[in-house]
């Protein structure tokens, strides 16, 4: 049986950035596929009674810094999006998509870049074709399908799905069904992958 990491994560999360830029070496590493599952973080909130960590003023601040060191760490760039808390709800929808048409890969980094290394205005209908059409994709096809009831739905789902799970937040990995919570867990997935 392959080995796999299930990947919970929302583009708005800035902790799910950075957990993005190390888990494809990580699974690579290991031999484990990479699970991508897109969720709405604050789907989740909602269903889990939470709200995000930024609410408490000085959490928001000393997290941030810990981003930046984080980011330092990995060799990763790292910008505070002027623009958060971000509406990622399009582009979480577009990222069913992605998945859908077999280009999840290139989307993800497409919107992980734009948001937390180029601190761009996400929310924007203009920008987001930008994004889309920079890398290489169909930002006509994506604009038509985040319309559709059924994209609409499978965002849902998947949030709903993850929550079942017992997700609280993002970023989320399982490893054999072991949930691992936050950016700053990856060497639990690690030792997990190593286990598996």
């Amino acid at each position: 049986m392959t080995k796999q990491v299930d990947f919970y994560y929302d583009f708005g999360s800035p902790t799910a950035y950075l957990a993005w830029t190390q888990l494809p070496a990580i699974c690579e590493k290991h031999g484990a596929e990479l699970i991508y599952e897109p969720i709405l973080l604050g789907g989740v909130f909602q269903a889990v009674e939470s709200t995000t960590p930024v609410a408490i003023k000085p959490k928001g601040e000393w997290m941030f810094d810990d981003m930046v060191r984080f980011a330092n760490r990995y060799g990763v760039p790292f910008t505070k999006n002027p623009y958060f808390i971000i509406n990622t709800l399009p582009i979480m929808r577009g990222a069913i998509w992605a998945k859908s048409k077999g280009c999840i890969e290139p989307y993800n980094a497409a919107m992980f870049e734009a948001v937390w290394a180029a601190g761009r205005d996400m929310a924007n209908p203009a920008e987001i074709k930008a994004v889309v059409e920079a890398a290489g994709l169909d930002a006509p096809a994506m604009a038509e399908a985040i319309q559709q009831p059924e994209i609409k739905q499978a965002l849902i789902d998947s949030t709903q799905i993850g929550v079942d799970r017992g997700i609280f937040g993002a970023p989320t990995m399982f490893v054999d069904n072991e949930m691992h919570f936050g950016q700053d867990r990856l060497d639990w997935v690690e030792a997990a992958l190593a286990r598996s």
